[in-house]
């Protein structure tokens, strides 16, 4: 099979297909990305650049759409230069969205058109109604409802999708249910496995909490209240008031990946700091870390604190409960579709800091009691997530495409 697979960023969801795939040799790989860092063997990297950005007196609902379009002109262009030299494509996969995978039945019309459909964007019900302080206007109204229109054309094009969760996939309108297949990516519970005893120390980033006995830990893209950063750090505020020997790890940049910026430039870091002043010899903010580093934070750590909005679901969450993580979460929909309080981890009110912080503190308080709630985290993961029993079914979901 001659398999394309799309995506803005590399490798992202498709790191473990594309790499055991290209290892087969009845598959020929090529991944078209904007990003040029990062290598897989045996996949060929065909890089694609949109010509500009949407222009700022572009109405600013229809922005997104228009770099959609732009990031599907590129990939157009890219697809005209593999065709040339004799690559057609039995089949496209591509994440939906962004817009790579827009025009592709108009340059390879025979291929099948597999999308990944990791989010459809509604005004109410999820994530943007969700903050009672941060009301929708009309104008948000309408600006999501064109949001979707690039992932509306890719449903109606693509011949089968493909979404993480069941929640994920519920967001979509029903009409498109019978092309989504609910599949998550797949965790490697091999490489996301506990290690008792297991001590921080990170040389390169100057960090050794070998002699603390508490830690908590926070794993995020990006430091925003879509992720329940400012709750969050309320949290620690708490914890680091009554807990003398607690210190707190929060790997992440300092930045917005989901939602809204600060209006006067302000991080959400700058503005939590500000309101609530914190130890800073036991608060380390890590910025992003290897996976090698990632890892011994998650084996280190005494409980895992993951928040969100009712929105994507985060892959360190279940890596975090594959490590064997105590984890204390927020009860909304994405997570409570994987954790069950008491059983697999600790479910706690998003808005609510005092309640996360007594839950953390009852982990603290009680760790013999936390063993099997720890085993049972693991358990879910290699029950329902391992990446050794899904990827074998997401490949044979691909291939069964060819077969009509």
């Amino acid at each position: 099979m001659r398999i394309l697979f799309l995506h803005p960023n590399f490798p992202a969801q498709f790191r473990h297909l594309a790499a055991t795939m290209a290892q087969d040799s009845r598959h020929q790989v090529i991944f078209g990305t904007k990003r040029k860092e990062g290598s897989i063997n045996g996949v060929y990297k065909a890089l694609y650049n949109p010509s500009r950005e949407a222009r700022p007196e572009t109405h600013h609902y229809v922005r997104n759409l228009e770099n959609a379009v732009l990031q599907g002109q590129a990939v157009y262009r890219i697809a005209e230069k593999l065709k040339s030299i004799g690559f057609i494509p039995d089949l496209v996969y591509g994440h939906s969205g962004w817009g790579p995978t827009l025009f592709i039945k108009d340059i390879f019309p025979q291929a099948k058109l597999l999308c990944y459909f990791e989010w459809f964007y509604r005004s109410h019900g999820s994530d943007a109604d969700f903050d009672p302080s941060d009301p929708l206007t009309a104008d948000d109204e309408a600006r999501i409802r064109i949001k979707n229109a690039p992932i509306l054309i890719d449903l109606y094009s693509c011949d089968r999708g493909l979404s993480p969760t069941s929640w994920q996939q519920e967001q979509f309108p029903s009409e498109y249910h019978n092309k989504i297949t609910v599949r998550h990516d797949g965790v490697d519970t091999e490489y996301f496995q506990p290690l008792p005893g297991a001590k921080l120390v990170l040389p390169r980033i100057n960090l050794d909490l070998s002699s603390v006995t508490e830690i908590v830990t926070y794993v995020a893209r990006g430091m925003e209240p879509y992720r329940g950063f400012p709750q969050f750090i309320e949290t620690v505020g708490l914890l680091l008031e009554r807990r003398p020997q607690t210190h707190v790890v929060i790997v992440g940049e300092n930045r917005v990946a989901y939602g809204k910026q600060l209006p006067d430039g302000k991080t959400y870091k700058d503005l939590m700091l500000e309101k609530v002043p914190l130890d800073l010899q036991r608060v380390h903010f890590t910025g992003l870390l290897p996976y090698s580093e990632y890892l011994q934070v998650l084996q280190a750590s005494s409980v895992h604190v993951y928040l969100t909005r009712p929105f994507v679901l985060s892959w360190s969450l279940l890596e975090a409960l594959a490590t064997g993580c105590i984890v204390v979460a927020s009860g909304t929909p994405p997570v409570k579709e994987v954790i069950e309080d008491g059983v697999n981890g600790l479910l706690v009110d998003f808005f609510s800091p005092q309640e996360i912080s007594d839950r953390v503190e009852e982990v603290l308080n009680y760790p013999s009691k936390m063993t099997e709630i720890r085993q049972k985290a693991r358990e879910t993961i290699q029950q329902r997530y391992d990446l050794a029993k899904l990827l074998p079914q997401h490949i044979e979901w691909i291939e069964s495409a060819l077969g009509g």
